[in-house]
């Protein structure tokens, strides 16, 4: 359940831009809305496919050519130093290709995610030194390493620290730390991934002769995949990595690129960033949450196909293996959910568990997030010691949440919207109570939204719409797929597809008819019936299939029309503070007390549809709105409590069975009812 936010539109300022660079009406707008609008801005965004800064802007850089030249000059044996996502698998590929190129006598070391954690390490150090490495270079890592370096120097090891993460504390005592976050640093674009610092490495080791063009017919695919895969915005310099890399991708020749793209079912299709965020990001993760990120590097570098095929056969596997591990965790967490629904009135939901793959609990963190529309954080308990990862919506600093719980924590990191911790597994109880009082102290939480555009009349859809929106793309963060609302539409048909894993919905509007794709939705979880009138954000896409080609409606969410989610919101909070103590005010009682035509009303419709199977929220559209989201909950609780109904509420639908019932029932005797009446 999200707030949809629709943008605001300056038509004049949208209609100047249109005119002055002759662009369509849709782009203009986008631009507008998206507050590109200055000369440079717009020429920047649209038309910059080349300009790379001086990498010698960034602090150190001098350095660490001088280092690294050094090290060549001798034959000195480098270590290239990664890190096991696709920002950290792809620097290393591009890194210790360009080497070898240049007859290094280099190698590369991942550590494991699951054994050695991220970053430098003294035992991998010491397998380092065993093998006569005198320079470690690390990529998109480092910069949190000053003990691991200074051990290594220790042993006759020198480090030169490339990485794109916030220092924090003192800064490694490295021959040269290159990280575009250092204060001192004065590069004027500052947002690059690991992979594009270490592009902007290479660019210095080849001089005042490099040829950046021919370093992106050589690199941009790798660039364009880290930056992707690590989420930075893509502007400046990283929309031209990502704009040439995605060319590069589509006509690669690099034999590990063409197997994964052939296993990912892209072959003969245009590669879109889309496709790299959703298809081959994920493989070469896959690997890493499973402790096996060299073969990620090993497909990137290899020049034998057969090979190649080998290896990216093995990533769809592993990907299919940590969809799996993510399959049974979540069963696991609706489970426990059921079991204990208050878990989920918490303005932070903390769950945990017994042995939960850590390479994967960050992305089960984002799914429970998303079916709440809250901060959660997802723990893993490995005997005595926890770890955990957690997510937030957009306006709560959920860093901010877990730093007050500093003294219940053994480790912690991480920004507003995404951290990582770690604890004793004793320590969770009071953990979650802690970091929930933050949150009741921080004020009224923000609800998770989904950003909209405009709103869209869908006779505008057609292949023309979609070729001019392609002058937007590259889509990332910074630079999202844009969203459209497609209101009060009316559902004519619901078509279930692939053993009713999907949803093909056919709707209709002033006689103008679309159709559109409720991915990962069956026919049991749409609550909605042909014949009503919905509200849709959607994304718009070109389909190619067979060598036809059409426009491609993806349904982000949807709801009534007549549903005021806010409002709905609102309500909800009332109920989940109610049933965790907090003081209401009248009005926010008034929501919840219901009378005995409201129990009447409610129970009715359970009885004479047989009970119910979706998302509670939607009950209220059900009872064409005639009660609050709090008062539809205390009714049902109070009916569980009576034994009218069994209810079971998980992350994606509750069921609610009627049970028999002999005489009658006194509604006021449920435990609820009377709490509610102590305090009203």
């Amino acid at each position: 359940m999200k707030l949809w936010s629709v943008a605001k539109l300056d038509k004049t300022k949208a209609g100047e831009i249109q005119s002055r660079y002759e662009l369509p009406a849709i782009v203009a707008m986008l631009l507008q809305i998206r507050n590109i609008t200055t000369k440079d801005e717009i020429e920047g965004f649209l038309y910059n496919d080349s300009f790379i800064a001086d990498p010698f802007e960034i602090k150190d850089m001098d350095k660490a050519v001088e280092r690294i030249n050094k090290a060549l000059d001798c034959g000195e044996p480098i270590c290239v130093y990664g890190d096991y996502d696709a920002d950290g698998v792809t620097s290393t590929a591009l890194l210790y290709s360009y080497l070898e190129t240049i007859d290094a006598n280099a190698m590369y070391y991942i550590p494991s995610r699951e054994t050695e954690g991220y970053g430098m390490n003294k035992n991998a150090v010491d397998k380092l030194n065993e093998r006569g490495i005198k320079l470690i270079i690390t990529v998109d890592n480092g910069i949190a390493a000053a003990q691991e370096v200074a051990y290594a120097s220790s042993l006759g090891i020198d480090t030169v620290v490339t990485d794109h993460h916030m220092p924090s504390g003192e800064l490694p005592k490295a021959c040269a730390v290159v990280d575009l976050h250092r204060e001192d640093c004065k590069s004027r674009f500052k947002n690059l991934s690991g992979v594009g610092v270490a592009f902007k490495l290479i660019m210095a080791l080849e001089g005042e002769y490099c040829d950046t063009t021919t370093l992106l017919d050589n690199y941009s695919d790798l660039l364009s995949i880290g930056t992707i895969g690590d989420v930075v915005e893509l502007k400046d310099e990283n929309r031209v990595f990502v704009k040439h890399g995605l060319e590069s991708i589509t006509n690669t020749d690099r034999p590990g690129l063409q197997a994964l793209i052939k296993n990912s079912g892209l072959t003969g299709k245009t590669v879109s960033s889309t496709n790299v965020s959703f298809t081959i990001v994920p493989r070469i993760n896959a690997v890493g949450r499973l402790g096996l990120s060299e073969k990620s590097v090993s497909l990137l570098l290899t020049e034998d196909y057969d090979e190649a095929a080998e290896i990216s056969s093995q990533l769809c596997v592993d990907n299919s293996e940590r969809q799996e591990i993510e399959r049974d965790i979540l069963e696991k967490i609706d489970g426990i959910i059921r079991r204990k629904p208050s878990l989920v009135n918490d303005k932070i939901i903390v769950i945990d568990g017994e042995n939960w793959h850590q390479g994967v609990i960050g992305l089960i963190a984002a799914k429970v997030k998303e079916a709440y529309g809250k901060p959660a954080i997802v723990i893993s308990k490995l005997g005595d010691i926890a770890k955990g990862s957690g997510r937030s919506v957009e306006g709560f600093p959920l860093c901010d949440a877990v730093f007050a719980c500093s003294d219940l924590l053994t480790h912690r990191g991480g920004h507003p919207m995404a951290v990582g911790l770690s604890l004793d597994s004793e320590n969770i109880p009071a953990f979650r109570r802690k970091i929930n009082e933050f949150a009741d102290n921080f004020g009224k939480m923000p609800y998770d939204k989904i950003n909209i555009e405009c709103k869209l009349n869908p006779a505008y859809i057609n292949l023309d719409l979609i070729d001019s929106l392609s002058l937007m793309q590259p889509y990332g963060a910074g630079n999202p797929t844009p969203v459209f609302g497609l209101y009060n539409m009316t559902l004519k048909n619901i078509t279930p597809l692939s053993a009713n894993r999907h949803l093909r919905l056919t709707l209709s509007r002033n006689n103008i008819q679309i159709t559109a794709m409720k991915f990962f939705t069956s026919t049991e979880e749409f609550p909605y019936k042909i014949g009503e009138t919905l509200d849709l954000a959607v994304n718009l896409d070109r389909n190619e299939f067979n060598g036809n080609v059409s426009v491609s409606v993806i349904v982000k969410d949807i709801k009534s029309s007549d549903c005021d989610t806010e409002k709905l919101l609102d309500s909800r909070t009332n109920y989940e503070d109610f049933c965790r103590g907090k003081q209401l005010d009248r009005s926010q009682l008034l929501d919840l007390m219901p009378d005995r035509n409201d129990f009447a009303l409610l129970y009715r419709y359970l009885k004479s549809n047989g009970g119910y199977a979706f998302e509670t929220a939607t009950l209220a559209h059900m009872l064409d709105n005639r009660l609050s989201f709090g008062k539809i909950k205390v009714i049902l609780e109070a009916m569980r409590e009576l034994r009218l109904i069994e209810i079971s509420e998980g992350m994606k639908t509750s069921k609610i069975s009627v049970l028999p019932v002999n005489g009658r029932v006194d509604l006021e005797s449920a435990p609820i009812i009377k709490k509610l009446r102590e305090v009203f």
